[in-house]
């Protein structure tokens, strides 16, 4: 599907667009030729994606998925809507449940009733409605809502998602900065990284592909990975030398209890429940390449927007950098 019908240019929705998977959706968008409405709840944060197009393209539109009447004016003559909405900590009780599971369900319902023709819901490997996180529980709600409301759908579910603007490397090479000992918890349970282009790259051919509808796909990049090697990676490529402390889980909860009040909410119960199960693409589901996309590995991404966490903030690297490539472009000695 093209930006534009008859010669006029199609509108896509995106809800959650100005977060981290959202930027590279919007951008994507835009090059396309859609006009694209960026349905946001802070319309001003989101200017900065007018950029990403040409002028009057990328539209911040005030829009929550928890109200109803503005969930419909923002898919309204829409022809695609991605819903990208989702947290990793609930600033109130409830937040879970209104955001990921009935906002889901309510943009479907939108997208249904105004004739939208290709709906891609963004949820994450592990989403189950049994599950005893209220992310991932909530997030299982959130795919049933979705599919009740408009069979066709594409959900994409995929595993930790990491580029430049992260908040899983990046806060852990920010730790490493400041603190002497790295504290490990649940460091068996593997993960399967994904670069964030990648799963924008996803959630543009699930829009183009006949064969996405009603699909779901689980997103995961080339290699699966132990926290505990999450880690001493991080450690390796930030050039620090620090303990790296397998934490009890006793002790990790008693943090997390203390931490989910505080501002910020760095750690809390909740996702120590996720980080004690594994984040993998599981056996025959379709993934990355069933949509035709190559995954791109952590070592290709991570270690350019990790850098700034060397000490002396990597500048050194540069440098050695600069000076080797102007010595190799010299020409041959005679």
């Amino acid at each position: 599907m093209s930006g534009s019908i008859g010669g006029t240019r199609a509108v896509a929705t995106v809800f959650g667009g100005s977060g981290f998977i959202g930027r590279y959706v919007v951008k994507r968008l835009a090059q396309r030729g859609y006009i694209v409405r960026v349905a946001v709840t802070d319309p001003e944060g989101a200017l900065f994606l007018k950029t990403a197009g040409a002028v009057g393209q990328v539209v911040p539109l005030y829009a929550s998925v928890a109200v109803p009447a503005l969930v419909a004016r923002a898919v309204e003559q829409a022809s695609v809507v991605i819903n990208l909405v989702g947290i990793l900590a609930e600033r109130r009780p409830g937040d879970f449940e209104r955001l990921q599971h009935e906002g889901a369900g309510e943009v479907a319902r939108a997208c249904a009733a105004a004739g939208v023709a290709r709906l891609v819901q963004v949820s994450a490997i592990g989403a189950d409605p049994d599950s005893p996180s209220l992310y991932a529980s909530s997030k299982g709600r959130g795919e049933a809502a979705v599919r009740a409301a408009y069979p066709a759908a594409t959900i994409l579910r995929p595993s930790l998602v990491f580029g430049p603007e992260d908040q899983f490397y990046n806060r852990f090479a920010a730790l490493a900065r400041l603190s002497p000992v790295m504290p490990v918890i649940a460091g068996d349970s593997r993960f399967q990284p994904v670069y964030v282009g990648d799963v924008a790259d996803a959630a543009m051919a699930a829009l183009e592909r006949e064969d996405a509808r009603g699909t779901t796909y689980e997103l995961g990049g080339p290699a699966v990975y132990r926290f505990r090697d999450i880690l001493a990676y991080i450690l390796k490529v930030t050039k620090r030398r620090r303990w790296l402390w397998d934490m009890p889980m006793g002790l990790a909860r008693a943090q997390a209890r203390l931490l989910e009040r505080l501002p910020g909410k760095m750690l809390t119960q909740d996702q120590l429940l996720l980080l004690s199960r594994d984040n993998v693409v599981s056996e025959g589901m379709p993934g990355l390449d069933a949509l035709g996309i190559v995954p791109t590995p952590v070592e290709l991404i991570v270690p350019s927007y990790l850098r700034r966490f060397q000490p002396g903030g990597g500048r050194r690297d540069v440098v050695a950098d600069i000076e080797e490539r102007s010595v190799s472009d010299l020409p041959p000695s005679v």
